[in-house]
């Protein structure tokens, strides 16, 4: 059995919008495009360029999923993972003329990854920063505060910047996969803002461990309600999670 959870919820010390954005699309025959984004706090209306991104990645799912139907030819997942933001790349430098949007109005994060829900098997890649969870294994990509924003290589060659592109995870037999964006590394003290290691694996074991209630459609707002309550523990920062089981 298959369970797909997700969130995005506005973290406390953000007051007007949530900048994070998550989706989970079928991209074809037994496959799901993952991807959890997280806008730049320091650009302009940074839930905008989360949101787009996330809407583009969408639509390009979709004409996927519809090629693959009509060629009926199913490319590799790393094929396809390249194919995705091959095309997400030029509907970027479309919509960034079209609106005449500037380069801050773009500024996004981007964790993505195809999935094969029946072998079980993940093609990864993180532009910025982000958090992968798989099978109790938890990989942070960390560019300290500094995230190379894909929004800054529209300008340059595709080929050349995918194949410099270095944060990419390719997985295999897992039962539990999630996407998540920083937000998950920033719960502290409703009172005292400090985050404490010893608890932030404490709630990452309940947000993301727990295999009791998978098929509540709430089920990450009720794990998130009894951290706040048992714990006193909040996210500070926006959090977006996208989340996968396979049973």
């Amino acid at each position: 059995m298959i369970h797909q959870h997700t969130i995005c919820q506005i973290g406390t010390f953000h007051s007007n919008h949530c900048e994070d954005y998550v989706i989970c699309e079928p991209i074809g025959q037994d496959r799901l495009l993952m991807a959890a984004l997280d806008g730049c706090t320091m650009g302009d209306e940074s839930y905008f360029a989360s949101t787009l991104f996330g809407r583009l990645l969408r639509k390009i799912a979709k004409e996927c999923y519809y090629q693959e139907y009509v060629l009926d030819q199913q490319k590799s997942l790393a094929t396809q993972l390249k194919t995705v933001l091959q095309q997400l790349f030029a509907e970027l430098a479309i919509a960034k003329n079209l609106l005449q949007l500037e380069r801050n109005e773009l500024l996004t994060t981007v964790l993505l990854a195809i999935v094969d829900n029946v072998e079980a098997k993940a093609e990864v890649i993180c532009i910025g920063d982000g958090v992968v969870y798989c099978d109790g294994v938890l990989t942070e990509f960390d560019q300290e505060n500094q995230p190379d924003y894909l929004t800054y290589h529209l300008g340059t060659d595709f080929e050349t910047w995918y194949a410099n592109a270095e944060q990419r995870l390719s997985l295999s037999a897992f039962s539990n996969l999630a996407l998540c964006t920083d937000g998950l590394l920033t719960f502290a003290s409703a009172e005292d803002t400090r985050t404490i290691i010893g608890e932030i694996e404490e709630v990452i074991a309940c947000l993301l461990e727990d295999d009791s209630d998978l098929g509540n459609e709430r089920y990450f707002q009720k794990r998130l309600r009894r951290i706040q309550q048992d714990w006193g523990l909040v996210h500070t920062d926006d959090l977006g999670i996208v989340q996968l089981r396979i049973n």
